[in-house]
């Protein structure tokens, strides 16, 4: 009997148990209601000042976390049109905020790579990119351009955050409310006589304006104390991306900010965020002719394409793999480099997939969000990789561990500093088992200007001494640019000139031209 009533013990025990797991998602749900609102509303009277919000207080705050919270498990059904339209304003304003305060402290949004494009956030039981949160939930089904106006963006340069919720039964009076004010603002739309210059809002949103320079005039002009001229010859200040912090706004020393092209650029050094991915594809050519101090007589050219790849599995460590294809051609010194693309295997010259290896970035420190640690281990692929009578050189035959440490510091508004300095061991026990072939510590400088935040211009200077019996070194300096297309596309050229302790000695020359592409989703 003790048995039997054991046994409907555990039974009744179990269903109750599975009953409850069943019903979880139903008992966390959140009902969007006045309550919701009226504690939105409590948040942003308290947090806001001046449009401006103090990020090192919110680290901790958990006002802010239950909010989420609630914007994340959201039960929309039976909900209102407005009510939904005011919940999703509501919705993207309070993640843009809990996106740069779990990034703070930092100079700007844009910082962190993908903070629009890539990031994800969990609304209503969804998940968004915070640019397809704005296109999916609010521009296309709404169609209103006035959201703009409202819609936050943690910088300086869009429309201050307001000190208030937006709510349903007030939603279209804020929307005007808010229009009506960035539109006479002269520090928005700036108007000099003929002249005008807007915010590059009505440049990358134009068709919600109108689609042309008159409907958007036309637009604008609705809400206008003095209507701009039909006539009137329209340009786009530079955005300001320059968090809207309170630190930052009020130790402005004239009250404004300048134009943030740096803190809008990608950072190279950063880890990827969690659920990203980040492909390079890197074409490196190098070509070098040597002979005597009297005559140049040999050409040598590889041309690398180098292929890395890397995975968010959370905001702080990454990891993918590394490949390279090579090809190379000896030839005579007046011979041009580009032979080698069309060079076939054969004494002089040859081609295959060369290394592959895993690699992972680690950001060690999570104030330095521009700081992180990466290393790769790459195996050799292919018989007879160091050449023989019947074909030349093409790569190391064991493998090579590279640790690269990076950093990256902004200077100013348009400047920037890349540091990267390595710890690289090739052809590890090619000569006997153990033995470390060539250990070198690679070390790079690169000094960036940003003319606008999609351009950046810069100067690189590298030095690597190999440590070895017989000391030797490299070194080189060059010209380079990025152009970013999108956020998630970007084009970069590079030439250097390169020597080493057997050119210089010899009268030997050589160079290096790049050409790479950055792709993020």
């Amino acid at each position: 009997m003790n048995f039997i009533k054991k046994s409907v013990f555990i039974s009744l025990s179990a269903a109750v148990l599975f009953l409850t797991l069943i019903g979880l998602p139903a008992t966390h749900a959140q009902t969007i209601n006045q309550s919701f609102f009226t504690s939105v509303d409590a948040f942003f009277q308290a947090e806001v000042k001046n449009g401006t919000l103090d990020y090192a207080q919110l680290k901790t705050s958990k006002d802010l976390d239950v909010l989420i919270m609630k914007v994340e498990d959201a039960d929309l059904s039976g909900t209102s049109d407005a009510t939904q339209k005011a919940f999703y304003i509501n919705a993207y304003n309070l993640h843009v905020i809990n996106q740069a305060r779990q990034g703070y402290p930092l100079e700007s949004v844009q910082s962190i790579g993908g903070f629009f494009d890539r990031k994800k956030v969990r609304v209503a039981g969804e998940s968004f990119t915070l640019n397809n949160l704005e296109k999916k939930k609010l521009l296309t089904p709404y169609q209103d351009a006035r959201l703009h106006f409202v819609l936050v963006c943690g910088a300086l340069g869009c429309p201050p955050i307001t000190d208030f919720a937006y709510t349903p039964e007030s939603l279209d009076t804020q929307l005007e409310q808010q229009t009506t004010l960035a539109l006479n603002d002269p520090s928005f739309l700036k108007n000099s006589g003929n002249k005008v210059e807007l915010s590059q809002i009505f440049k990358w949103y134009q068709n919600d304006f109108g689609g042309n320079k008159e409907e958007v005039i036309k637009f604008i002009n609705q809400y206008r104390n003095t209507a701009i001229p039909a006539n009137a010859k329209i340009s786009y200040y530079p955005y300001d991306w320059t968090l809207n912090d309170q630190a930052i706004s009020t130790s402005s020393v004239d009250g404004t900010s300048s134009s943030a092209a740096n803190a809008a650029r990608y950072v190279v050094s950063s880890v990827i965020p969690k659920g990203t991915t980040e492909t390079k594809i890197f074409n490196n050519l190098y070509t070098q002719q040597t002979g005597n101090n009297d005559a140049l007589t040999d050409r040598a050219t590889f041309l690398t394409t180098s292929v890395s790849f890397l995975y968010g599995i959370s905001n702080k460590w990454n990891i993918g793999f590394n490949t390279r294809y090579r090809r190379v051609r000896n030839d005579v010194a007046d011979s041009s480099p580009l032979s080698v693309i069309s060079g076939g295997d054969s004494r002089s010259s040859r081609q295959g997939l060369t290394a592959f290896g895993p690699q992972i970035r680690y950001a060690p420190v999570e104030s330095w969000t521009n700081f992180s640690i990466q290393s790769s281990f790459v195996f050799p692929i292919g018989s007879d990789l160091a050449g023989s009578s019947t074909q030349p050189y093409i790569d190391w035959t064991g493998p090579t561990w590279n640790t690269q440490f990076f950093n990256d510091f902004s200077i100013g508004q348009n400047f920037s500093l890349f540091t990267e300095l390595d710890l690289l061991i090739e052809d590890i026990g090619s000569q006997g088992a153990g033995h470390l072939n060539r250990l070198s510590t690679p070390a790079t400088l690169i000094f960036s200007y940003l003319p606008n935040p999609k351009t950046t211009l810069y100067t690189l200077g590298g030095f690597s001494p190999y440590w070895q019996s017989d000391f030797d070194y490299f070194y080189q300096y060059g010209l380079g640019a990025k152009y970013q297309f999108t956020p998630s596309l970007e084009l970069e050229l590079l030439v250097t000139d390169f020597t080493n302790k057997f050119l210089a000695n010899t009268g030997g020359q050589a160079s290096t031209f790049n050409v790479g592409f950055r792709f993020n989703i």
